[in-house]
């Protein structure tokens, strides 16, 4: 799909959007579909793009998937996360009917504000402002996006540690088939694991490094430690993506993100990186910030999550 052919989708559907950069070189900012971001390189959306999501409303009989990158609150399940607060999977109405409005915007610099309050499955209400602040470099074939990642804390009451988890996680979508692939930069799998189901017949070690083809029967994903720098997606020979973290809150901790049943209790293992392969064709490369032990009002969660789109043969 072109970056136009996405623009007249979104007007189609009566959704709002914003361009940092140009249609040739850029990021589309879908306001009207929480927020997320589809990169544009050479004209073409690099994204997964899902026609139908954009142009269907989500609602609690049925979810609506869109492509693109996303903040989303983490975790996403156990008993401190977000998505079973009614007893069963949903995105919370609060993350797919945000507003997202432009703060600023400068020719390749926009940042985007929304408020959601959340309710963990807890039954506890935290009200919060969700924030992209968007920033990109161009080269031929290459782009390169930084966004901090931010969640503020707009309650008026301390929320103390054992009755919330939060932290940012962005998940980034892509088209995946027998032709992707991710590469970790680890030569063992001391610092990888397994969230749910084994995904052991998805991948090796090769050159001291584990590579995870994408193509699945099975929904699996990869939790990795604080120790795993970046991961890299290739969809075959057409583009590659690389995601790192950066400058998380050193002070805060890296938390359980996995969509768990909502009376398991949170693991201790922190995800600061995550693969997730569906087997209805795409995949997510994800990145996450920290937790605090501690919510008191205007308190900040944030993260930097570099991502290199290099394209090397787009058709």
């Amino acid at each position: 799909m072109t970056g136009i052919e996405l623009i007249e989708l979104l007007n189609r559907s009566y959704r709002r959007w914003h361009l940092t950069g140009d249609m040739e070189n850029g990021v589309i900012a879908a306001l009207d579909l929480e927020g997320r971001l589809f990169t544009i390189i050479n004209g073409q959306v690099i994204n997964r793009v899902l026609p139908s999501a954009i142009e269907k409303r989500s609602n609690k009989n049925a979810y609506q998937n869109p492509g693109g990158d996303a903040l989303w609150p983490a975790p996403e399940g156990t008993t401190l996360g977000y998505e079973y607060p009614t007893g069963y999977w949903r995105v919370p109405p609060s993350i797919t009917g945000a507003v997202w409005e432009v703060v600023s915007a400068e020719e390749n610099k926009t940042v985007l504000r929304t408020e959601i309050d959340l309710i963990n499955n807890q039954q506890t209400g935290l009200p919060c402002e969700f924030e992209r602040h968007i920033k990109i470099e161009t080269k031929k074939n290459v782009l390169i996006q930084n966004v901090t990642e931010l969640i503020r804390y707009v309650g008026k009451k301390t929320i103390n540690n054992g009755e919330f988890m939060l932290a940012p996680w962005s998940l980034c979508q892509f088209d995946s088939d027998e032709r992707g692939k991710v590469v970790i930069p680890v030569s063992d799998e001391e610092n990888v694991w397994d969230l749910y189901s084994s995904s052991g017949q998805q991948r090796f070690i090769k050159d001291n490094q584990l590579i995870v083809n994408t193509k699945t029967d099975q929904r699996f994903q990869l939790g990795l430690s604080e120790k795993v720098d970046w991961i890299e997606y290739f969809a075959g020979d057409e583009f590659r993506v690389k995601r790192s973290v950066l400058n998380s809150v050193p002070t805060h901790r890296y938390i359980d993100i996995a969509d768990d049943s909502p009376d398991k209790t949170p693991s201790a293992k922190g995800v600061k990186l995550s693969v997730y392969c569906d087997p209805s064709g795409f995949m997510e490369i994800e990145g996450c910030g920290r937790c605090p032990d501690m919510l008191t009002t205007g308190m900040e969660m944030s993260v930097d999550i570099l991502t290199e789109y290099v394209v090397t043969e787009y058709k």
